[in-house]
C-alpha cells in the first residue's frame, strides 16, 4: 500500500481500484504533475479510467488535506502530495521544471516579517521564477 493509500485510509475514504491506481500514481510521481499528465500515467495501469475520475479524484484528496494544489504560472493546477516537512519551490520558465528547495534564512526573515507586522505566521508558499543563466563563453 502506498502512503496516499494509507492516508485515504486513515481519513475514511472509499478506495476504488481506480482511486487505487490513481493513488499508485500520485505516490511515485517525483515531479508535479497535472490531471492530464496524471491521466495518461494511470491510463497506462488501467484503460478504464477517465479524465473525469482523475479531477474527481485529485479534488477529493486535496479536499482530505492529502495532495497540494499548485499553480505555477503555468495556466495548469499541478499536484504533490502533502509534504512531510516544509519546502519551497522554483520554477525553470522555460522548461516548467519545478525545483524543491529549502532555506533557513528565508524562513527565519519570513517568521520575522510576520512578528514585525504584528502576526504569527501559521503558514507560507514561496515561489520562485527563473531561466537558467546564460552560460558565459570563455573567447
Amino acid at each position: 500500500m502506498t502512503r496516499i493509500e494509507k492516508l485515504c485510509a486513515e481519513k475514511g475514504l472509499r478506495m476504488t481500484e481506480q482511486r487505487r491506481v490513481i493513488a499508485r500514481v500520485l505516490s511515485e510521481a517525483s515531479d508535479h504533475p497535472d490531471a492530464e499528465e496524471l491521466y495518461r500515467r494511470a491510463a497506462t495501469l488501467d484503460p478504464h479510467i477517465s479524465i473525469a475520475t482523475v479531477y474527481r479524484t485529485v479534488k477529493l484528496f486535496e479536499d482530505a488535506g492529502i495532495l497540494e494544489r499548485h499553480d505555477f504560472r503555468d495556466g495548469r493546477s499541478r499536484y504533490e502530495e502533502v509534504p512531510d516537512a516544509h519546502h519551497d519551490h522554483l520554477i525553470d520558465v522555460q522548461s516548467g521544471q519545478v525545483i524543491e528547495f529549502r532555506n533557513e534564512e528565508i524562513e527565519k526573515l519570513q517568521r520575522r516579517v510576520a512578528e514585525e507586522l504584528g502576526f504569527e505566521l501559521v503558514d507560507h508558499r514561496l515561489e520562485l521564477y527563473g531561466r537558467p543563466k546564460a552560460k558565459k563563453s570563455s573567447h
